[in-house]
């Protein structure tokens, strides 16, 4: 027995960790602000032009991702934006985010940030679109208008020098959510892009905001600021339906990694179709795998 031990542990193959050494290979930037997911040690660029920005570092000339993340370049600046992070906030970024507190003159508004954001009375537009001098009578009826748990899509208006974000909703695309489902992924997988509220063709509207928070609701044609009462109108089946197979879309991508936009949701959701997938079932960890792959596959084409 000793000898048979002996000659199966002469068989056996160690491997030790050691140092992984520096992949030499570029990572391609195209102009503009484009992503490429990068790891530690990842060669970003070896053109010495380029500007060293956050989650970057020199060695020999070569600029090299320090942290796991997205690459980004704007003009000749290159950063890496950690795959995991709070949001920062950008002045004119369009958020979506849940009513925490109804406080004097303003609410307390969590939009996945270090900070509760803050939302004043004075910078929402009144039912109706009226715009006039907020009274004391409209202090008093804060409640009447949003209150803890309300849904909200609004802009960032200013960042105080504490990182606090300052918001504000005066415009007929802004205003309070209702009748629809959150779905929260890391802020670093949204794609920049101006428009953030789009009609997709499946037959759901989807808020795409900046902070991460993803709001899949019916279209409607109803501005938000012009109401603030919550609607109980039935939704019908096959919109729910739909809206469901989004929520799962979404939730596979933000699990795998894959930057968040109309174009992956829509691939994910018209692939989901394709293969006959219930909603239920794209969920199920290998299901998750095969659309995510899909997915890639389809965006890269």
């Amino acid at each position: 027995m000793n000898n048979s031990f002996q000659e199966n542990s002469s068989k056996m193959e160690i491997q030790l960790a050691c140092e992984r050494p520096p992949r030499r290979g570029m990572v391609k930037v195209h102009g503009g602000v484009h992503s490429r997911l990068v790891t530690p040690g990842d060669v970003i660029s070896t053109d010495t032009s380029f500007m060293r920005g956050h989650g970057t570092y020199l060695e020999d000339g070569i600029q090299i991702a320090s942290v796991a993340g997205i690459v980004n370049r704007v003009n000749r600046l290159i950063t890496v934006t950690p795959l995991r992070q709070d949001y920062q906030g950008a002045v004119g970024d369009t958020v979506v985010g849940r009513i925490m507190q109804v406080q004097s003159k303003r609410w307390k508004v969590d939009v996945n940030s270090r900070l509760d954001a803050e939302l004043r009375l004075a910078n929402i537009q009144l039912p109706g679109g009226e715009q006039r001098r907020k009274s004391l009578e409209d202090e008093r009826g804060m409640r009447a208008l949003l209150t803890e748990g309300d849904i909200v899509c609004v802009e960032v208006q200013k960042i105080s020098d504490e990182g606090l974000l300052k918001l504000a909703a005066r415009s007929n695309k802004f205003g309070k959510l209702s009748q629809g489902i959150l779905i929260a992924v890391s802020p670093s997988l949204m794609v920049q892009d101006k428009q953030r509220i789009h009609d997709l063709p499946c037959g759901a509207r989807v808020i795409f905001g900046a902070n991460g928070y993803v709001f899949v609701t019916p279209i409607t044609h109803q501005n938000l600021a012009s109401n603030y009462t919550v609607s109980i109108e039935e939704v019908p089946l096959d919109v729910r339906t739909t809206i469901g197979r989004l929520h799962n879309c979404i939730t596979l991508l933000s699990f795998h990694s894959i930057m968040i936009s109309p174009t992956s949701v829509m691939a994910a959701y018209n692939l989901s179709l394709e293969q006959e997938y219930l909603i239920k079932d794209l969920l199920k960890p290998e299901v998750m795998q095969d659309i995510a792959i899909a997915t890639v596959q389809f965006m890269n084409d």
